[in-house]
């Protein structure tokens, strides 16, 4: 039996990657009594949505960089993939700072510069595959409201701070 090139074992690594990274940093960076005194806007939600949020995330997070992986390895002709998982890396390398800037060095305004740019790295994921993997688009859109909104929560934060 033929086994399909970027089959399910690639996508493992992807989770493994990207579910396992966030779950390294979210235990190293957890907040701590310093965040809890922290002043917070009145759309601050509850401690415990963010892990379950996050999880969902970064699974969505993986399966699109699978997709587009799986696509350039296997030459289906996306035109410009390379920018699309340069875009991809760029994002989840963003995406794994904030946490350090934020929690672990408490550096609000620095934290709120990389969270914008999260914010327009997956736009310009969103944008750069839409023709190419509509679903890896689709499966960045949550990921984008969710940081939309992280980005006015840590804007917030900053400002009340």
């Amino acid at each position: 039996m033929k086994r399909r090139s970027g089959g399910f074992s690639s996508l493992l690594l992807f989770l493994v990657l990207v579910v396992g990274g966030g779950l390294v940093i979210g235990t190293l960076t957890a907040p701590d009594a310093w965040y809890r005194a922290l002043n917070k806007p009145t759309f601050n939600p509850p401690g415990w949505v963010f892990g379950p949020v996050w999880t969902v995330l970064y699974v969505l997070i993986a399966v699109a960089g699978w997709r587009l992986w799986r696509r350039n390895r296997i030459g289906s002709g996306l035109k410009d993939g390379s920018l699309s998982m340069r875009l991809w890396w760029l994002q989840l390398a963003l995406n794994f700072g904030w946490s350090p800037l934020f929690f672990s060095a408490h550096l609000l305004g620095l934290a709120f510069l990389v969270v914008a740019l999260l914010l327009l790295a997956i736009i310009a994921f969103i944008v750069t595959t839409w023709r190419q993997d509509r679903i890896a688009s689709f499966l960045f859109m949550p990921y984008a409201a969710w940081v939309a909104f992280a980005t006015a929560l840590n804007g917030a934060i900053w400002l009340l701070n």
